[in-house]
């Protein structure tokens, strides 16, 4: 028996020797300027202390190139002494206050932008903050704040309130085109949690106030030229993200799934009914060899309220068809598959040019029709097209986007669309 706690005795000195031998006792993180480093370090997995670890140290560098203060990141395991190790991080900072401007025109020549300024990196915590103004046909405007860490690494807070006004096209089978003037004035509240390194969760409460007013068509008797609605709504998204970035660079897949629920509502009901509307981008990106890049998005979204003529997806060049108008259609299911090819063209220092070529194709549900009529293909649209991309490696999102799409089939358009930001 003796022998026996005597052998014990030893491994587990032996185990404690070499649990000491590996640990962190110094974590550094250097060329972080205007983003904290306690903030970092709060997101980090490796803490002083903690067992040395290189999957933890990769998923660290993982985690930091996702910020958007943070444009790469790289580390450098160094042995101290017998049981005593450093890691230490070194970040390449974005310049996260960026300006922003959509501008698309088809052939019609309709012109609708957007300007915008936010900074994705107030107080040194990659807090968001800013705001927007549009002009399409009307005047709009937003202003957001969002920490997704603020209460704990896992935990945030964020709100935001915008006021949205557009000419809002509805399409009835046998009608001309009939425009309302839509207007939407919301606030919304949301609390963010990060569950692990790949999932992520947003819950909220939006409260707004939606107001039609008739504007020009011919409109049916059955429909009244001015509608309003006091509607609470619950919000939410829920995100996988295994996706790398390294400056321009894009690979992985992502998928997004996002939902607004009516759980209360006064004023005209009838025609903007309590409905749910849910939509998931699925995002699939490859790198092909040293300077290409394949990018890849299946959007599919459903709504509810299925007989209403206001319905919850548009066809638009912003959103999802290059070169199709600035909202053209509407429906209340939709499939949008968008496929790209960049190329880097030119990369020297900060900048770098990039060349696309794309195809965008869609298929929508009618306002009273059934799904269908996804399959039968009577509202379907197809573009393809060329662009630009100049990008500013070391500014957050810095690309300044130019494409030109063509469409095919009897009512294809064709047009211009600008951006910041690649399209997805």
């Amino acid at each position: 028996m003796n022998r026996i706690i005597i052998v014990l005795t030893v491994l587990l000195r032996f185990s404690i020797i070499s649990i000491e031998a590996e640990t962190v006792t110094e974590v550094e993180i250097e060329g972080n300027k205007r983003t904290r480093t306690k903030f970092l370090k709060r997101l980090a997995f490796v803490k002083e202390g903690s067992t040395i670890d290189t999957i933890r140290v990769a998923s660290d560098e993982r985690r930091f190139r996702l910020l958007p203060s943070v444009a790469s990141a790289s580390s450098n395991i160094e042995k101290l002494d017998d049981g005593n190790y450093k890691v230490t991080y070194t970040v390449v900072e974005n310049f996260a206050i960026i300006p922003g401007l959509n501008v698309s025109q088809d052939v019609n020549e309709d012109l609708a932008y957007r300007l915008s300024v936010f900074d994705f990196n107030m107080f040194g915590q990659n807090q968001i903050v800013g705001g927007f103004y549009s002009r399409n046909v009307f005047d709009s405007y937003g202003l957001f704040w969002e920490a997704p860490n603020l209460i704990t690494r896992k935990w945030g807070l964020g709100f935001n309130y915008q006021n949205n006004v557009f000419q809002e096209p509805i399409f009835l089978e046998n009608n001309d085109d009939i425009n309302f003037k839509s207007s939407n004035s919301a606030f919304e509240f949301r609390v963010f949690y990060e569950h692990n390194f790949n999932n992520r969760f947003e819950f909220g409460l939006n409260i707004a106030n939606l107001d039609y007013v008739y504007l020009d068509g011919s409109l049916p008797t059955s429909i009244p030229e001015q509608l309003e609605l006091n509607r609470v709504s619950v919000v939410g998204d829920y995100e996988y993200n295994n996706i790398t970035n390294e400056f321009q660079y894009v690979e992985g897949f992502r998928s997004l799934f996002t939902f607004n629920t009516t759980v209360g509502a006064s004023g005209d009901t009838d025609f903007l009914k309590n409905f749910f509307v849910g939509r998931n981008d699925f995002e699939y990106f490859k790198r092909i060899g040293s300077n290409g890049n394949w990018a890849n998005r299946l959007r599919l979204g459903y709504a509810t309220n299925t007989n209403s003529p206001f319905a919850a997806f548009a066809l638009d060049n912003q959103l999802n068809i290059r070169g199709v108008g600035n909202v053209v259609d509407r429906g209340t299911a939709s499939i949008v598959l968008n496929t790209e090819y960049r190329h880097t063209l030119f990369e020297k220092g900060w900048f770098a040019l990039q060349g696309n070529a794309f195809i965008d194709a869609g298929t929508w549900q009618e306002p009273g029709g059934e799904l269908s009529d996804l399959i039968e293909g009577n509202s379907a649209s197809l573009y393809s097209g060329l662009g630009l991309r100049f990008i500013h490696k070391r500014i957050f999102n810095a690309v300044f986007r130019i494409d030109y799409g063509l469409g095919f089939g009897e009512k294809a358009n064709n047009g211009i669309v600008f951006g910041i930001g690649q399209y997805f």
